[in-house]
């Protein structure tokens, strides 16, 4: 009788070799992650990048973008850089409320966390829509701003400076009539 074990011996030390050497090559790539200093190296966190993430300093990238293209005079562009940093600060709120809400009254590091980068995603919006209505008031279409500057209130009350500055804009525009200087 043959021993099933001894005809499989190279088949097993081959497959033993082979995942010896993933293994390695795994940890020979981290060697290489290391800084220099010898320290272990941080995960790349995708989200986190002001380029490609989906963050609040990302949607301050695309306003950043809008303000370039803007003062370079190409409005079509700067329009699509304020629409997206408006629609991502959007999305971000109701992801970082979501987040707040789920972890409410389990880890109260979580929510606060979530509720300061909600509040910053809030101001964020609330500037994109600012930026949007001057660069649409800009092109002539007043009446396409109106709702751009309503929101800014609802989102950041007239207490704040830049609720403030929308309902001047408001006033500017004819769309309100009593002047409104703040808080007393």
């Amino acid at each position: 009788m043959v021993n099933p074990w001894r005809s499989s011996a190279p088949y097993l030390m081959t497959l033993t070799t082979a995942v010896m050497l993933s293994f390695t090559a795994g940890a020979l790539g981290q060697d290489q992650n290391q800084t220099q200093d010898n320290q272990s190296p941080q995960p790349t966190k995708v989200l986190e990048s002001e380029e490609r993430g989906f963050n609040p300093a990302a949607v301050e990238n695309l306003l950043s973008q809008g303000d370039e293209a803007s003062g370079e005079g190409d409005l079509e562009m700067a329009r699509k850089h304020y629409s997206d940093a408006r629609s991502a600060a959007r999305t971000l709120v109701g992801f970082y409320r979501d987040l707040s809400g789920a972890f409410r009254g389990l880890d109260a590091r979580v929510p606060r966390e979530m509720d300061r980068k909600g509040r910053r995603s809030i101001e964020l919006q609330a500037e994109a829509n600012l930026r949007l209505a001057a660069l649409y008031r800009r092109l002539g279409q007043p009446e396409v701003a109106v709702p751009l500057l309503v929101e800014v209130i609802k989102l950041m009350t007239v207490t704040h400076a830049v609720g403030v500055r929308a309902y001047q804009d408001l006033l500017e525009l004819g769309f309100a009539e009593t002047t409104y200087n703040g808080p007393s």
